[in-house]
């Protein structure tokens, strides 16, 4: 929801925002870290859907993931990770998501 070049149904305007606005500060923060800490790793996560009340009335036939296994795909991307990822963004499974 955070991506604008993956935007394709529109609406969530406030929560889409949001997102944005926090994968700025992670883009800014991971160029600052880096001037200070070259081998650090500043990156924005996407877990994909995950089975909370939250999402549960908006799933539709969408799949969706319990917290433990969204957990346990973002700790497997980030142990994957390399300074040279630093400022991305990426998913669950560890592909670039487009800003």
């Amino acid at each position: 929801m955070g991506s604008i070049g993956d935007n394709a149904l529109g609406g969530w305007y406030s929560y889409r925002a949001s997102k944005a606005a926090l994968n700025q500060l992670i883009r800014t923060a991971s160029v600052e870290v880096a001037r200070s800490h070259p081998q650090a790793i500043v990156v924005a996560l996407h877990p994909g859907t995950v089975a909370t009340g939250l999402s549960a009335r908006h799933l539709g036939g969408h799949p969706a993931v319990p917290p433990a296994e969204a957990a346990a795909n973002l700790l497997r991307v980030m142990g994957g990770l390399t300074a040279a990822d630093t400022g991305g963004f990426f998913d669950w499974a560890g592909k670039p998501v487009p800003w």
